[in-house]
């Protein structure tokens, strides 16, 4: 599985407003301690540029950085990296880690416990991109900037 997303690939680096990021080497908190900095990381880029990020977007981006860093502290060897992206429309979290094995989204099963993670990333981004890279792969999953329960 290279992708879901079915578009471009999504914008070119120097359309990013803001771009952070930082190495973890999934000790005790650094889930937590990610989803932290996502937080702060949001509320930067609106103190900072003209836009506003809806509440649903900051819960959903801090649940997505969640799954994707614990399944980067559960399956890869060693440290892994998270940077977190914003455009005008869009929020990437994007995790590298060490483990070359691409993941796949299996089958809903409402008797299976756990491994439900990118079942969940999948079902709250617009986009989920995984692709292989020399070492390990890199996971981006795009969030939405503006909110569609708004719309209805």
């Amino acid at each position: 599985m290279a992708s879901h997303d079915d578009g471009d690939g999504g914008p070119a680096p120097d359309e990013y407003l803001i771009r952070a990021g930082c190495a973890l080497g999934g000790d005790d908190g650094c889930i937590a301690d990610a989803r932290q900095q996502a937080l702060a990381f949001l509320k930067q880029a609106e103190a900072d540029y003209p836009l506003s990020v809806p509440a649903r977007t900051r819960d959903l981006t801090q649940l997505v950085v969640s799954e994707l860093v614990t399944n980067a502290c559960k399956y890869a060897p060693g440290p892994f990296l998270v940077e977190l992206r914003i455009t005008s429309r869009a929020v990437d979290v994007v995790v590298w880690d060490s483990n070359p094995t691409v993941p796949a989204v299996r089958a809903a099963d409402p008797g299976r416990i756990g491994q439900h993670g990118l079942e969940i990333v999948k079902a709250v981004t617009e986009a989920l991109f995984i692709e292989r890279e020399p070492v390990g792969k890199r996971i981006t999953a795009r969030l939405a900037l503006l909110d569609a329960t708004a719309c209805s």
